[in-house]
């Protein structure tokens, strides 16, 4: 006969085993209906991208040692479907723009940076269309200068499942933009650096 403590062994292997099968399953099914609904290729549509820049001198803006720092704020058009990226496993979903640009001091370093983001909770909300959005963040560049430089804007994504890990993506369409100097405004602060700029 077998003790209490095999039968309980042997029924915990037996319950590990088939929760790591129906996970496996739960994940393979999930990653198959994304691509059945082409979840990778997704178009979206960054327009309408206009650039403010301010020169600050507060640390709160990313100004050093009382050193003014170029900070850009942006208003844009957004429209992308996500909707494909909802099915039975999908929690919620992240979204969010970004801007890529080269560095001066190394071109061929590129930076990324997010500048606005929303959680998406059901599929309902998953259709984004946005008209003169205003930018969550503003960008600054450890290099000083984001004039004169070439701007990629995307959207991006990534997935978080009831079961599995994180899934990544990004839409198809892009937006290149150029900042230019006449955009920068001085606005620099009286203030000590560790007080903001107003």
């Amino acid at each position: 006969m077998f003790s209490i403590t095999q039968r309980f062994q042997q029924t915990s292997n037996q319950a590990l085993s088939f929760a790591i099968f129906a996970a496996v399953f739960v994940v393979g099914t999930f990653w198959a209906q994304l691509y059945k609904d082409n979840a990778f290729a997704l178009p979206s549509s960054v327009g309408n991208v206009q650039p403010h820049i301010n020169v600050r001198t507060s640390r709160y803006y990313g100004s050093i040692n009382g050193k003014p720092k170029e900070n850009l704020k942006l208003s844009f058009d957004l429209d992308a479907d996500l909707t494909p990226l909802f099915n039975w496993n999908t929690k919620q979903v992240f979204a969010y723009v970004t801007a890529t640009y080269n560095g001066t001091l190394k071109p061929s370093v590129k930076s990324e940076v997010a500048f606005w983001d929303s959680i998406i909770t059901d599929k309902a909300n998953a259709h984004i269309t946005l008209r003169n959005a205003k930018s969550k963040y503003s960008i600054w560049d450890i290099e000083e200068k984001l004039s004169e430089r070439d701007l990629t804007f995307k959207l991006h994504w990534n997935i978080q499942p009831w079961v599995g890990t994180l899934v990544y993506g990004e839409t198809t369409g892009e937006t290149l933009i150029k900042i230019s100097d006449s955009k920068a405004s001085s606005k620099d602060s009286k203030k000590p650096n560790n007080q903001q700029s107003q």
